[in-house]
């Protein structure tokens, strides 16, 4: 004699089954094992080298909005910058920036 549930059968997980995905992802370098793509660190030196300077940027973003001032801070999805009003920036929001003397090169 066997026993049915009256519960509605769900499908079980397998091994072979992907695992869940998430809706996005921040990078496409393994966040666990700590890898980064090879272009940051030259992005890090960089953005450090103008807070210590303080030298006043351009920042133009995708919808060709400006921002001027200097970096403040950064960290890995934003800036903040000091101008006539302090602005935190996305960098996903960044289409390029420059030095405020380079506008002309």
């Amino acid at each position: 004699m066997t026993i049915q549930s009256t519960r509605p059968r769900t499908q079980a997980y397998t091994r072979n089954q992907p695992a869940a995905i998430a809706p996005f992802r921040l990078s496409p370098y393994g966040q666990d094992q700590g890898q980064q793509p090879p272009q940051r660190n030259a992005e890090l030196f960089y953005l450090q080298k103008q807070i210590q300077s303080q030298t006043p940027m351009v920042i133009v973003l995708e919808d060709g909005e400006l921002i001027e001032g200097c970096i403040e801070w950064y960290d890995r999805y934003a800036l903040k910058v000091r101008g006539r009003q302090k602005t935190l920036v996305y960098k996903s929001a960044i289409k390029y920036m420059y030095k405020v003397g380079d506008q002309g090169q």
